[in-house]
């Protein structure tokens, strides 16, 4: 009687405690290719690819997590931290639309900090790799992308004329500029400006994508449930301008803000338990900008979706679609001439236990080689002014130029 063939041995993902503090975009060993997810010193980052996935079409946050699942059980798992993000993790940027890709990214080497806790999970034979010099981008020129200043003047104004027959009540048009450096595009370079003047934003970069986003779509830690809406937006054109007081009673603000509040409860009353939605919102003083903010709270048992399933049932709410969620979708297909790939759609990280956290893809932008394509978006009702929308989708591409710009 002969023996059956061994099965191949698991491959290891071993998770230590690191004794060092870390810094954690500093850790980041190449130019490009790493991966980020973090918030005021502390989170994740990983570099190297364990395992990678592309996916289309509707389903796609459930194929990744099918996916991941399958890598995980793929693992000889060793914790020694148990901390949120320890173990294997996936890095995970969804297509905005059905049409664009979803990208998910297991790297064989993290990076984090929770809590103070540092540590390092590695699969494999990754390990520490040797770290280049950033460097800075150099010259930076500026051009039109896909839609002028005139073009999504237009926009808005066709927009709002649809709004004011009764289509829909609001939808959130995207404007995007292009920047074309000197010397082609570090990474780290962007991430370490963006951490440095937005501390109290997610940095984020997975496959090419930067940002710094105030807006996190949903956590979901130990079964809690924290996901913060922002819709409504100002600016101190001069010193002194009281910004905050005046978007708080603002008409226009207020109802963009309800919309995107109602979007993001609606869905959740369907998973979480215990919710708690304030009554209205309270302003979040950026560096450049305030927005309404309102945080909204829950429960979610063990056995319900992953923090990617929760991602994808919400996306995209009214802050960054519309609504009616369907017609705000066709008339961005109509009015923006190139696909949003995966701007203003779920960027973060999902752990074994489908814990995770996932922020909307905002002030960010595309980066290839020399090229960065910076896109932003702007709520549009019916008393939108076209020449303030396009203002504010400026304002609002201010992080990315300053972090290309900083030279330092």
């Amino acid at each position: 009687m002969s023996a059956s063939p061994a099965a191949p041995a698991q491959v290891r993902a071993t998770t230590r405690r690191l004794a060092e503090p870390v810094d954690l975009v500093a850790a980041l060993p190449a130019a490009r290719g790493g991966v980020s997810f973090l918030q005021d010193g502390e989170g994740l980052v990983g570099w190297g690819e364990h395992s990678r996935m592309t996916a289309k079409g509707p389903e796609a946050a459930s194929e990744i997590r099918a996916w991941f699942d399958a890598v995980v059980a793929d693992l000889a798992v060793s914790d020694e931290v148990g901390v949120p993000g320890s173990g294997p993790i996936a890095f995970v940027s969804l297509g905005f639309d059905d049409s664009d890709e979803s990208v998910a990214i297991v790297p064989s080497v993290v990076i984090g900090v929770r809590s103070g806790i540092a540590f390092s999970t590695v699969i494999g034979a990754g390990g520490l790799t040797e770290r280049s010099a950033v460097e800075a981008p150099g010259r930076i020129s500026y051009c039109d992308a896909s839609l002028s200043v005139a073009g999504f003047t237009s926009a808005v104004r066709a927009a709002t004329e649809r709004i004011g027959r009764g289509e829909l009540d609001k939808v959130v048009l995207a404007h995007d500029l292009e920047a074309i450096a000197e010397h082609e595009i570090d990474e780290r370079y962007l991430l370490r400006e963006l951490a440095a003047a937005y501390p109290s934003c997610w940095t984020y970069a997975v496959a090419g994508l930067v940002g710094a986003s105030p807006e996190m779509l949903i956590r979901r830690i130990d079964g809690a449930v924290t996901s913060r809406v922002l819709a409504g937006t100002a600016w101190a054109e001069h010193a002194g301008d009281a910004v905050a007081a005046d978007l708080m009673v603002s008409r226009k603000d207020l109802a963009e803000h309800a919309f995107a509040v109602d979007s993001v409860a609606r869905v959740l009353r369907d998973v979480v338990t215990e919710l708690e939605v304030p009554d209205g919102p309270h302003p979040l003083p950026l560096a450049n900008l305030t927005h309404l903010a309102t945080d909204i709270t829950g429960h979610l048992p063990a056995t319900g979706p992953s923090a990617l399933e929760v991602a994808a049932m919400l996306h995209p709410t009214a802050a960054v679609g519309g609504t009616p969620t369907a017609l705000a979708r066709q008339v961005i297909r109509e009015l923006e001439p190139a696909p949003r790939g995966r701007y203003a759609a779920p960027v973060g990280w999902l752990d074994a236990h489908g814990d995770g956290e996932f922020a909307i893809a905002l002030r960010c932008a595309m980066v290839s080689g020399h090229t960065v394509r910076m896109i932003a978006g702007c709520g549009i009702v019916a008393d939108s002014d076209p020449t303030t929308e396009a203002r504010e989708a400026q304002v609002k591409m201010v992080p990315i130029r300053d972090a290309l710009e900083a030279q330092r």
